[in-house]
């Protein structure tokens, strides 16, 4: 990194740097010396000035010359966070005295904003992806962007991971065509691979890599009470959580999925005599109950918050002096994202305490630790760029005017997620478009663009307004409105599938209150307080986050190695003793297949360490598999860790039912039967543009939507099966849903080499198991053998033969 001296910041900004007391960091020098690089890409730690390294080369151009026009695009994963630096950045100007606008453009921006922004641009305007993808699609987008000299892509190790990272790459390409001089700073804190990020800001991306700052002070959670066997609450941790909050200055307890965190909140006010004031933070909240929050937080107002991911990213708050991860953290690099948000300065290290919910999470937060300390994140490298978003941005390309073909495709080439893609997939995707595809086009609905003169432009502009109506990559689970009863305000939503559950008089937590479920009126939830403290389990989504692969080997490196259990509680040191006693600890590259009779069924029990989704997955193919095989299986239920078969006879030989090749077939067959293939095409149908769910002046539900995807699906199958949306669907649902790449990762793994252990009795490790819910239930042969058995043992007792 070039040592940049002090005398590069220019007046004014040298004097208020010092009127504050502060210096410049060496990475922010070092990018402010960058300036007029093509792309770089900066790694720095949380609280160590990324974002103002960002726009310190912005500032300082338009400080001396505040020509008219856009000059600087911020763009980010979060409304609230472009709002969050739009307020940060105007205490800096108005203090220098520049004359700089600053605006933020989302979902949330008023249409007369939006119309003028089109026209007359801040300087510095900050949005999120799908606003970018709207700004471009505009005729005037060659007027409005011709003049933008840098782009500036906050957190965007959390945008490319995500389908709005490939939307994003799309535009960047895009923006690069139409201003000629544009600069590109990607900024991120938690990276595992860096190369391959700087790829995704483009191929002459530069590294620029700041000083980690001091190790986090993390410690795990000890307590009197050791945790549970199973469950996933940790509601056994929430008085010794209340008294490190009540220790603490300002806390932020991250929990993994919105219904875990109703629970804990719901415990931690049990707990808190003094009526500390603590708030919750979910997605499913509605936006004026977040911005409530969150304002409280930034006012100094609350002791605690407790959040899930709808807080992991970039608002700073320095008062926040520790962070609480509840549960495993499953994701060493979302971990390290939330340990940041403690003490948000730099230099100053981070203090965290994570608790486990039961005894294996006890042991995968220790892996977790040992991963942060080596500074190991994990992470999958990501698939090329996905057919259904670039079906859309070809759309919305023809929305902005017309273009030609071949050079759409090699502008297309330049984004990083498709630097490979092939004329035979954009022909395909750019016929879609055209026609909807072979069984399709013969329905004007899907004939969207037609060529002319060799340009390709919509087949009717009026559609222009629907398409832009759609544009967005994220997968829009059906919610409905929640609404105290005789009130107008909303609290937030629910899924319609949760919603359709309930009975009136059912009660379940929302808010971090408990309310009895009323009525259902005009696609509102009405509900009323209620005073129950064991209410229904309010189903959010994203209930089940699967620990990644890089940490489930560390879970298994730990326990295959005595000599790495000093470390850990003598209850779990005694409790993996005695399973190396009673049969044998997993150990990597091989798998454990443990089986054992019990209550008169035997069990088998596969240690794959491949995560919940894809043991899910594993305990459907198995079990079809042991159908066939003449086996009557009863059931199965799964964990990160393992899968737990139950059945009438012994399973002698596992390696019989775990061909790699036979698993794939079953796949196959069992996908094209399920809804998880449904589900999965309605998303990428959606994407592409096939469904439209929001038309000018009306909105689809779910269940029309769903039953209009439901009967393209199956016509697709049955005539087009080859059609570019199947193709998208099964490749999605093999590799994401399902987790099918997890299998056949851990398949390669252990290579054909299986331990089968034949235990005396349950195991120590397989009895956690037998206490986790959800239990699938295998309708098939054995209901019928174990009914007849009973049938032939009740006629025996009344003395009657055969």
């Amino acid at each position: 990194m070039p040592d940049i001296p002090e005398t590069a910041l220019p007046e004014p900004f040298a004097g208020w740097f010092a009127r504050r007391g502060w210096s410049p960091h060496a990475h922010q020098r070092a990018l402010l010396a960058r300036a007029a690089d093509p792309a770089t890409l900066l790694i720095a730690p949380t609280g160590g000035g990324k974002t103002l390294a960002g726009f310190l080369p912005s500032l300082i151009e338009l400080g001396s010359a505040p020509a008219p026009g856009l000059h600087t695009l911020y763009v980010s994963p979060l409304k609230a966070l472009a709002a969050d630096i739009r307020r940060n950045l105007e205490v800096p100007i108005a203090e220098m005295g520049l004359a700089i606008r600053v605006e933020d453009r989302s979902g949330d921006t008023g249409a007369a904003a939006r119309a003028r922004q089109r026209v007359d641009p801040p300087h510095i305007l900050l949005t999120t992806p799908e606003s970018l993808a709207l700004l471009l699609s505009y005729p005037e987008a060659p007027r409005l962007f011709g003049g933008l000299a840098r782009v500036v892509l906050d957190e965007i190790h959390a945008l490319a991971e995500s389908k709005r990272g490939d939307q994003l790459a799309l535009c960047l390409a895009r923006l690069r065509r139409l201003a000629p001089r544009l600069r590109r700073v990607g900024l991120s804190a938690t990276v595992e691979d860096p190369p391959a990020l700087a790829r995704f800001l483009g191929p002459e991306t530069r590294l620029l890599v700041a000083d980690p700052g001091p190790d986090p002070d993390i410690s795990i959670l000890e307590s009197e009470t050791p945790p549970p066997w199973a469950t996933q609450g940790a509601r056994y941790a929430a008085p010794r959580v209340m008294e490190l909050i009540r220790a603490a200055r300002t806390t932020l307890v991250f929990i993994n999925t919105r219904a875990q965190a109703e629970l804990f909140f719901q415990a931690l006010w049990a707990e808190n005599a003094e009526a500390l004031p603590i708030g919750l933070h979910h997605g499913s909240l509605g936006r004026e109950a977040r911005a409530r929050v969150e304002a409280a937080m930034a006012r100094g107002e609350l002791r605690a918050i407790v959040a899930t991911g709808s807080l992991d990213l970039g608002i700073d708050w320095g008062d926040v002096d520790l962070v609480i991860q509840v549960g495993a953290p499953k994701n060493v690099k979302r971990l390290v994202q939330r340990i940041g948000r403690a003490n948000h300065r730099y230099n100053a290290p981070s203090r965290a305490v994570l608790v486990p919910a039961n005894r294996f999470e006890l042991l995968e937060c220790h892996a977790a630790l040992e991963a942060v300390r080596a500074r190991d994140l994990d992470g999958a490298p990501r698939p090329p760029g996905p057919l259904d978003v670039l079906c859309q941005h070809m759309l919305l390309t023809a929305c902005a005017g017309p273009f030609e073909a071949g050079a759409l495709l090699a502008e297309i080439r330049t984004a990083g997620p498709y630097a490979a893609l092939s004329r035979a997939d954009f022909d395909a995707c750019l016929d879609f478009c055209a026609t909807g595809g072979y069984a399709l086009r013969a329905y004007d609905r899907w004939r969207r663009l037609m060529e002319r003169d060799g340009l390709w432009q919509l087949r009717d502009p009026r559609r222009a307004k629907a398409i832009r109506m759609n544009v967005g990559t994220i997968a829009d689970t059906e919610t409905l409105s929640v609404r105290m009863k005789g009130q107008f305000a909303t609290l937030g939503e629910i899924e319609e599938s949760f919603a359709a559950s309930l009975s009136p008089g059912d009660t379940f937590l929302f808010g971090g209150q408990t309310v009895r479920f009323e009525s259902l009126r005009e696609m509102v939830v009405e509900v009323t307080k209620h005073p129950s403290k064991d209410p229904k389990i309010a189903a959010y989504m994203g209930t089940k986050l699967a620990t990644s692969t890089r940490l489930s080997h560390r879970v298994m490196d730990l326990i295959a190695d005595p000599a790495r259990w000093d470390g850990l509680p003598p209850h779990t040191r005694d409790w993996l003793a005695t399973q190396a006693e009673v049969s044998r600890l997993p150990e990597p590259g091989r798998l454990l297949a443990e089986r054992f009779r019990r209550g008169g069924r035997w069990h088998l029990c596969l240690y794959g360490f491949a995560g919940r989704n894809a043991h899910q997955t594993l305990g459907l193919l198995v079990t079809r598999r042991m159908e066939t095989a003449g086996l009557d299986p009863l059931g199965f239920v799964a964990n990160d860790y393992a899968l737990l078969i139950w059945g009438l006879d012994e399973v002698t030989d596992p390696a019989a039912l775990l061909s790699p090749e036979g698993l794939r077939e079953g796949l196959e067959g069992w996908l094209g039967e399920n809804a998880v293939m449904k589900r999965t095409f309605r998303a990428a149908a959606t994407i592409a543009g096939l469904i439209e769910r929001n038309l000018p002046g009306r909105r689809k539900s779910g269940r029309q939507a769903t039953f209009s995807t439901d009967i393209l699906y199956d016509t697709l199958r049955r005539h087009d099966p080859e059609h570019l949306l199947l193709r998208v669907t099964r490749a999605e649902a093999a590799h994401g849903l399902v987790d099918f790449d997890r299998i056949e990762e851990m398949l390669a793994r252990v290579s054909g080499r299986i331990d089968a252990v034949r235990a005396p009795h349950v195991t120590p490790f397989a009895a956690p198991l037998l206490l986790e819910t959800g239990r699938v239930p295998i309708r098939g042969q054995a209901e019928a053998r174990m009914l007849a058995e009973a049938a032939e043992a009740l006629m025996a007792e009344a003395g009657l033969a055969r």
